[in-house]
């Protein structure tokens, strides 16, 4: 029987199945719409770990055939072969998406799933409705991750969006109308999916051009190819590699930047000097096959020669869209960077890329990924309090911002738990967020450490605790001990199934305690709670009947069975 997953669910792969040829299905559907489902292949730092891992209807599978796209069948609207074993081991991740092509909203999606079967048989289901979502027009709908092992976990994050926005998210770019960028990926290979080269008659051999568009009968005009004419253009690969097949600008062109126009793909030009021949492979275009193009430029580059009177004086600033005529868009964009006169050098010196301030703070922008807990930044987590449908605990004050609707109330711990808290010194001033929104969390810029503890355990002083899930159950433990004040240390056991921040001053080590291992009191971070701790004196009567001290005479000693483990930091509280 599959197992029926909730939206923030998680599981290991090998819990739901032994098998490790997998078949993913996703069902999706609404009146009027039509739909993109595509798997993006992540690296560790969820980012698209080469263009060749983004798999959709136009690119049908990874190189090494680690990610296969079946199409539609068994009822789903879409499908994937995903083999695990053959997955390469910079690919940390596979998240599944579905995008609406043109206008609409994912509320108006009828009830879909995203299913995993292992030899014929369903094993896992995340089923999702309209009523989840709102204005987005993609969503995220589940994730395989590589933790240890694999798992799948079912997200259903939306994006307002669509494809642009979650190809920004995870790294690659959405060139301009520009499509050349492609020209240079068909060379690496990724002809398989890019095949649809129809158009391209007039350079030649028609009969395998027909061939390819059978993986995007639809996007077949956009892959105009026949800018490779020159070569045997006839021949699937050069055209395959048309991105541009989507409904948009192009997919990912991330290798050229959206106004290059590389020499080497004249078909990329091609659109300046006649808008409508290359995307629809009129014949006038293809005779020209790659040197015909030049003409165009030269027929753009006379009216440049008259631009730079308007008072800019120097003709020099638009080499990087050389297609285009100065009177056109790139005044316009230089402008905001200052007055005419100084635009040009100023442009290049602060700001090469064009983008300016943007530029300068995209590597700081925020980091969606569709998890209920997420690390912005070393110092900076995110939690979605939509994902998972349970509370947060939080230390008072340690929220730096926050979206959506959250309401923020206080958490006491009754009269006993004061109590306990002045008696051991393990008390937290806690605040209970819930609602639909996202809260960035952080204190004193110390580093965050999310903790995701799935029926297991770990002690943590509570000094040391920024959050935590409210599903998670916690107490005071007594660690004994001679020869020191009070005669025991006290700690906060955390158990159950969740996600714990973790503080540390510094980067933390951690370390195994299979060898009986001693640690300061005061710079032990957490241990796993299986672990047999006590603590270690070496207060001496006659050591210490003589000035001086060695600072070191408490500390605690662990040890335990392999697999156990204690985190240090560099630093003394």
């Amino acid at each position: 029987m599959a197992r029926e997953f909730q939206r923030g669910h998680k599981a290991r792969i090998s819990d739901l199945t032994t098998g490790t040829d997998l078949y993913v299905g996703v069902q999706i559907a609404a009146p009027g719409l039509t739909f993109d489902i595509s798997c993006f292949g992540l690296d560790a730092d969820e980012r698209l770990s080469d263009d060749r891992y983004f798999v959709f209807f136009n690119q049908p599978k990874s190189p090494e055939e680690s990610i296969q796209l079946l199409g539609a069948q068994a009822g789903d609207t879409e499908s994937f072969r995903i083999t695990l074993d053959k997955i390469p081991p910079q690919i940390h991740k596979l998240s599944f998406t579905a995008t609406i092509d043109g206008d609409g909203q994912m509320s108006q999606v009828n009830p879909g799933y995203i299913r995993i079967v292992a030899g014929g048989e369903e094993v896992a289901r995340y089923a999702f409705s309209g009523s989840e979502f709102s204005t987005e027009r993609a969503v995220m709908l589940g994730d395989f991750y590589l933790k240890d092992v694999w798992r799948f976990a079912a997200v259903g994050q939306g994006f307002d969006g669509g494809l642009e926005a979650l190809l920004r998210n995870f790294g690659g770019e959405v060139a301009e109308e520009e499509t050349p960028a492609a020209a240079p990926q068909a060379q690496a290979g990724a002809a398989p999916g890019f095949a649809p080269p129809a158009f391209g008659a007039p350079a030649g051999a028609p009969a395998p051009a027909p061939q390819p568009p059978a993986p995007a009968p639809a996007p077949a005009p956009a892959p105009a190819a026949q800018g490779f004419a020159p070569p045997p253009g006839a021949t699937p690969p050069p055209p395959s590699p048309a991105p541009s097949v989507h409904a948009q600008p192009t997919i990912v062109a991330p290798m050229t930047p959206p106004g290059g126009a590389p020499p080497p793909p004249a078909p990329a030009p091609a659109p300046y000097g006649q808008p409508n021949q290359q995307p629809y492979g009129q014949p006038s275009a293809p005779p020209p096959p790659g040197y015909g193009y030049p003409q165009a430029p030269p027929a753009q580059q006379a009216p440049q020669a008259p631009a730079p009177p308007p008072g800019y004086g120097q003709p020099t600033p638009p080499p990087g869209y050389g297609q285009q005529p100065p009177y056109g868009q790139v005044p316009a964009q230089q402008a905001p960077y200052g007055a005419p006169q100084g635009a040009p050098q100023g442009v290049p010196q602060g700001a090469p890329q064009g983008p300016g301030v943007a530029a300068a703070l995209q590597q700081f922008k925020e980091t969606p990924t569709g998890q209920r807990w997420t690390q912005q930044n070393k110092k900076l987590v995110r939690v979605d309090l939509g994902v998972g449908g349970h509370p947060v605990l939080a230390r008072q004050g340690s929220m730096v911002l926050y979206q959506g609707k959250v309401d923020f109330s206080y958490k006491g711990a009754g009269f006993a738990g004061r109590i306990v808290g002045n008696a051991t010194g393990q008390e937290m001033q806690l605040m209970r967020c819930t609602g639909q929104g996202q809260v960035f969390l952080a204190e004193n810029s110390t580093m965050l450490h999310p903790i995701e503890l799935q029926g297991d355990g770990i002690c943590v002083s509570a000094e040391n605790v920024l959050a935590f899930d409210e599903s998670l159950q916690y107490e005071v433990r007594r660690i004994e001990g001679h020869g020191i004040p009070g005669g025991a240390l006290f700690t906060m056991q955390f158990t159950g199934t969740g996600t714990i921040v973790v503080k540390t001053h510094g980067t933390p080590v951690v370390l195994p305690v299979t060898p009986t291992t001693f640690a300061d009191a005061n710079a032990v971070v957490a241990w796993s709670s299986a672990a047999q701790v006590i603590v270690s004196s070496q207060v001496r009567m006659r050591r210490n009947a003589y000035p001086g001290d060695t600072g070191e005479s408490v500390n605690l000693q662990f040890r335990a069975a392999p697999g156990n483990f204690i985190v240090v930091q560099p630093y003394e509280i």
